[in-house]
């Protein structure tokens, strides 16, 4: 299972209104539930704020990492939101979040989970990467822009092994 499979073009966000974490944690599940039928907006929002309780998921460098086990979930789902503006996320180096990599698993997914969230800090952690998500224009520029990085990590990690 690689990141690539999991975001189509349409959960790429451009220009998301922030305001908050709330808000936008809030925002993100009510768009993932309208586009998955299986999920409900309240308890996506309920798992992912569960998870931000036990610590950030703001990993710095304007990024955070949401992530949350679902049983509604049949796979793997993913969603790209790239803010306004940048919100207080309670980040590990106190610094404001504007690009926002959101993970949804099913209950049981363990290794495809760690494996996911590996694969999203592999592409996050590239400050050219980060920049050039903020330099996109458009969602279109959005979601290739960051195709390329997943893909480039991906081969990055294949070359490694």
């Amino acid at each position: 299972m690689t990141l690539d499979a999991i975001l189509p073009p349409e959960r790429t966000l451009f220009d998301v209104p922030g305001g908050s974490k709330k808000r936008v944690l809030e925002f993100f599940s009510t768009f993932i539930a309208q586009n998955t039928p299986s999920l409900d907006s309240q308890e996506v929002f309920s798992r992912l704020i569960g998870r931000e309780r036990l610590g950030s998921t703001g990993i710095g460098n304007g990024v955070a990492i949401p992530h949350a086990r679902n049983p509604h979930c049949k796979a793997p789902i993913s969603g790209f939101l790239k803010l306004a503006e940048p919100i207080d996320f309670d980040a590990i180096d106190g610094e404001p979040v504007d690009l926002i990599f959101v993970l949804l698993v099913p209950e049981e997914a363990d290794e495809a989970h760690l494996a996911l969230l590996g694969q999203v800090a592999g592409v996050m952690n590239d400050a050219e990467t980060r920049q050039r998500l903020r330099q996109a224009g458009s969602q279109r520029e959005l979601h290739e822009r960051l195709q390329e990085a997943i893909l480039r990590v991906a081969s990055d990690q294949d070359s490694d092994s």
